[in-house]
């Protein structure tokens, strides 16, 4: 095929495909990779075509014209039927834009091409239509999944043999299902995406909030064993002043019973006035003192168990919160491998239908 005498007006990157001569339903990638995709118009014949070249042969070398109609069946990926080829194109976009522009300048062509027959029909002068075509070259997309558009597994051809309309509505009907179905796997894929990621988020905060709490619960408890070692000093140094604080020795052998009677009255006069002078005085403090320790000392015991009962409610929640992590890893699990089925199954299909390509006459 020779392109001397034809100029391109458009260009465009996508994923080319060809409807399965045999089945009508199934559609044969024309490579792994995407393909340039140009608008020709041969100024000679005034004619538009749409050629790709893959490698050293033509994969697409379709003549436009006007009973044609370019269908887009999801928001990346069209097609269209070539009676004179017999064969369906379709052709998978990286992005709608891409998709949008390709369907409006086959649709600009496809008019170009009415008008020429019609000139060419009445005799008159032919204009080139070429000319209001603005040439416009798209710069290469980013190529999308070398496994090709999921959402057009089935589809049957639009030629001359095309099925009625009651079949091609079933056809549709189909495609659309397989397409919110897909959509919907995804969704709820990024759906348990998300969740997982709010539920390791909320786990991570239930780890910091525990572990302040641990600190916390520590600090309390150095604190009431440092109150109780200062009670038991208290308690030990009050006792030590009840005790008399020495003793006197005592008379001699030789005093008689009387005289040690009033020295023991002597002594109790002097340990009552003691007590009156001093005991009293120091004793007063001394109780409120421990009296506040112990309050302390209780009021910090009712801390400590309202924050182990908080502790408690807070490992409670963190193996609730990790119970519903491992569900949630669970279900993402399940859903990918899911998804790795389907993509695996679909790879299986196209491996047999290049297989069969190649081994039909």
């Amino acid at each position: 095929m020779s392109t001397a005498r034809e100029q391109p007006i458009f260009s465009t990157r996508a994923h080319v495909f060809q409807i399965d001569p045999t089945t009508k339903r199934n559609w044969i990638p024309a490579g792994k990779h995407a393909l340039t995709v140009s608008y020709f118009y041969d100024a000679t014949r005034n004619v538009y075509r749409i050629i790709s070249i893959g490698g050293a042969k033509a994969i697409i070398n379709s003549t436009v014209t006007p009973n044609m109609t370019f269908t887009k069946t999801s928001q990346k990926f069209g097609q269209w039927a070539d009676s004179r080829a017999n064969t369906v194109y379709g052709l998978g976009f990286a992005s709608e834009q891409h998709l949008t522009q390709f369907a409006e300048k086959f649709q600009e062509v496809k008019e170009a091409a009415r008008l020429a027959r019609e000139k060419s029909q009445d005799g008159g002068e032919l204009t080139s239509p070429a000319l209001g075509l603005a040439s416009h070259q798209v710069p290469p997309s980013p190529l999308v999944s070398a496994n090709g558009p999921g959402e057009e597994k089935l589809f049957r051809s639009q030629s001359a043999d095309a099925p009625g309309p009651t079949e091609r509505e079933r056809l549709k009907k189909m495609l659309s299902e397989g397409s919110v179905g897909e959509v919907q796997w995804e969704a709820e894929f990024f759906a348990l995406q998300d969740s997982n990621n709010k539920l390791a988020g909320a786990l991570r905060e239930a780890n910091a909030a525990a572990a302040q709490w641990r600190q916390q619960l520590e600090a309390q408890r150095a604190e009431a064993e440092r109150l109780r070692q200062r009670v038991a000093e208290l308690e030990a140094q009050a006792a030590s002043e009840v005790t008399p604080a020495s003793e006197k020795e005592g008379p001699g052998q030789g005093q008689s019973l009387e005289q040690l009677e009033a020295l023991v009255q002597t002594k109790d006069q002097e340990i009552q006035t003691l007590k009156s002078q001093t005991g009293g005085p120091r004793e007063a403090p001394e109780a409120a003192e421990r009296e506040e320790t112990q309050q302390k000392v209780q009021d910090l015991e009712t801390r400590n168990a309202e924050l182990e009962h908080q502790l408690r409610a807070m490992e409670r929640s963190l193996e609730e919160a990790r119970a519903e992590r491992e569900r949630a890893r669970a279900e993402v699990g399940r859903a990918a491998q899911l998804l790795d089925v389907r993509l695996f199954e679909l790879s299986e299909l196209r491996e047999g239908l290049a297989r069969l390509a190649e081994a039909a006459p």
